[in-house]
């Protein structure tokens, strides 16, 4: 694993070798930076269920202002720092030891918009659609703001989303993961 553009091009990061922790692969990670990369540029984003923190440094690397990186992980959180200093972009990175439903309403307190929300939980548990759900109700995204999940159940996800007052506007598939695209 390792950062594909940007300023940290070619760092290799840290990962947590943990059957709840999937890595988002490289092929997935340049395709979905190559399908937003007009929405980097000074964006805050929200890399939620961070893991390692690849897809977060990612977009540090490639110009975003501010990334906050979650995960309830205490080890997950320990390499999200690893990984930050390996590639000296903790200044513009802030991250969150918490639940996510916690993080999601400590962000609304603190009235913190976001131009992009990456969303990868476990993909075991059934969370995605609630995280977006509880997105949208505290009012988190700016309002040209995009969420993007990453699943291996898209129609579970699809189904779900149908529910909620968003837009499915993209989806795209590679091998087992799948990114949808809302708006």
């Amino acid at each position: 694993m390792r950062v594909i553009s940007g300023t940290a091009r070619g760092t290799k990061l840290n990962s947590i070798e943990e059957l709840s922790t999937r890595p988002t692969l490289d092929r997935v990670k340049e395709s979905l930076f190559n399908i937003i990369n007009s929405r980097i540029d000074d964006s805050v984003v929200l890399d939620l269920f961070a893991g390692s923190g690849a897809i977060g440094i990612e977009f540090l690397s490639r110009g975003c202002r501010t990334a906050y990186l979650c995960d309830y992980s205490s080890k997950a959180v320990k390499m999200i720092h690893q990984n930050l200093e390996k590639t000296r972009l903790q200044e513009n990175a802030v991250v969150l030891n918490k639940d996510y439903k916690k993080c999601l309403e400590e962000l609304a307190i603190k009235q913190i918009k976001f131009d992009v929300i990456f969303i990868d939980p476990p993909y075991k548990d059934d969370i995605a659609v609630d995280a977006a759900k509880m997105i949208l109700s505290l009012k988190l995204l700016k309002e040209d703001g995009i969420i993007i999940i990453e699943t291996d159940e898209k129609d579970r996800e699809i189904e779900n989303l149908k529910k909620l007052d968003i837009e499915v506007y993209d989806i795209r598939k590679y091998g087992r993961a799948n990114l949808i695209f809302l708006n």
